[in-house]
């Protein structure tokens, strides 16, 4: 089957939909991505790329299409607004062009944002393939969580063009359970919501590093607590300093954030207003390939996002990543995310935004003996294969896309 996928990220970013197109791929599918040109999480090209970067690219067999865009800069609304909206455009007229009718299903990969689903409505028009469409992010709504847009007027137009993207599309796969209610209150069919988790690379496993490893180098010594993602707004930094801050006289309590993005400039200068250099080690971004080994060293895994009713509705992509490598997670999180780690026994949850609660459990965890935290990993590792297993989910996908190829 000639698949064609549209994300507004894809390789040499880290994302979930990287591995879904290799999944495809390997089980026979003809794979091809629309997507634009790298620049996340920093807002900047990736070296090698720029608006004059070729249109067609290539990752293990995958042919890429790279549209012209705007990058997203800093971060600000307007910044947002044009590198959601240049993809779409460019995505819309080129997008046909290059690729034609070729195509037998079209796949959209949603985190934010819902804007990719307009090229894949005209290339539904040309092709006449049908469209499976994942959401990640329940919009408008996490434009107003994440505080990018707060104007009634601008969220009631979005609205109106999330429901003109859901009424084209086949199926609506869903990375959460609490999407269904949300997705159908925006008139979609209940028949037509599908649940698809997120899972994780085949990377994502328990592996042991070596002594004289280049990631032993760059740990702080004593009980680390990692977070490795996306450095931004709806990751809820404040709420992971002020607990620094809570556990001070805990010197040996180590906080490690393997990542970069748009508020990395402000927790830098929290970190020193703060005095919490020897607590907080912000080491940068690395490869994705890399996660594992770096999780090994951790004592523990820490997942966070604001509050916000509509974050609890999520399931954050790092919570299936962190069950695979079988290590102990602290979470700030509520709903869905929350109830997910709680359930695993693989680790504790404190409400989001609850900086006495999130210091103790990651106190609670400091003082646990380091037998009982290794069996809370080896909890987590059989959740993420009971729940989450990757071949599973990608069979799943499989007999899906054939039905919807075949009707």
């Amino acid at each position: 089957m000639r698949v064609l996928i549209i994300s507004q990220y894809f390789w040499p970013e880290s994302f979930p939909i990287n591995d879904l197109a290799l999944g495809l791929k390997e089980r026979g599918h003809e794979v091809s991505v629309l997507t634009s040109i790298p620049n996340y999480p920093s807002g900047h090209f990736y070296t090698g790329y720029g608006l004059l970067s070729p249109l067609r690219d290539s990752f293990e067999g995958v042919t890429v299409y790279r549209m012209p865009m705007m990058p997203k800069g800093n971060g600000n609304a307007l910044n947002m607004m044009l590198y959601y909206l240049s993809l779409a455009l460019s995505g819309s007229l080129l997008g046909p062009f290059l690729i034609g009718r070729k195509v037998d299903l079209i796949f959209v990969y949603q985190p934010s944002p819902i804007t990719v689903g307009l090229p894949a409505r005209v290339m539904k028009v040309l092709s006449r393939a049908p469209i499976l469409f994942w959401v990640q992010d329940i919009w408008p709504e996490t434009l107003a969580g994440t505080g990018m847009v707060s104007s009634r007027l601008v969220l009631k137009s979005v609205e109106k063009l999330v429901k003109f993207i859901y009424a084209g599309c086949d199926r609506i796969l869903v990375q959460s359970r609490a999407f269904f209610e949300r997705i159908q209150n925006l008139g979609v069919p209940k028949e037509k919501i599908f649940y698809y988790p997120n899972s994780a690379e085949a990377l994502y496993q328990p592996v042991n590093v070596e002594s004289d490893a280049p990631e032993q180098g760059l740990m702080p010594n004593g009980f680390r607590v990692i977070f490795a993602g996306n450095i931004g707004k709806a990751q809820d930094f404040p709420t992971i300093l002020s607990t620094a801050e809570k556990l001070k006289s805990y010197p040996e309590i180590k906080w490690v954030v393997l990542g970069n993005g748009t508020m990395r400039s402000w927790v830098e200068e929290e970190v020193r207003a703060r005095n919490l250099n020897d607590a907080v080690h912000l080491l940068g971004r690395y490869p994705v390939t890399t996660m594992p080994r770096f999780f090994s060293l951790a004592d523990a895994l820490l997942v966070i996002l604001k509050k916000d009713p509509i974050f609890a509705l999520t399931i954050p992509s790092k919570v299936q990543s962190y069950l695979a490598c079988a290590k102990p997670i602290v979470a700030a999180l509520d709903g869905e995310g929350a109830s997910v780690i709680n359930e695993s026994g693989g680790g504790m949850s404190a409400p989001s935004g609850d900086a006495d609660a999130l210091a103790d459990i990651v106190l609670r965890m400091y003082k646990m003996q380091k037998p009982n935290r290794e069996k809370m990993g080896q909890l987590a590792r059989e959740y993420f294969e009971r729940h989450f297993e990757r071949n599973t989910l990608l069979d799943q996908l499989d007999t899906w896309m054939k039905e919807e190829a075949n009707a």
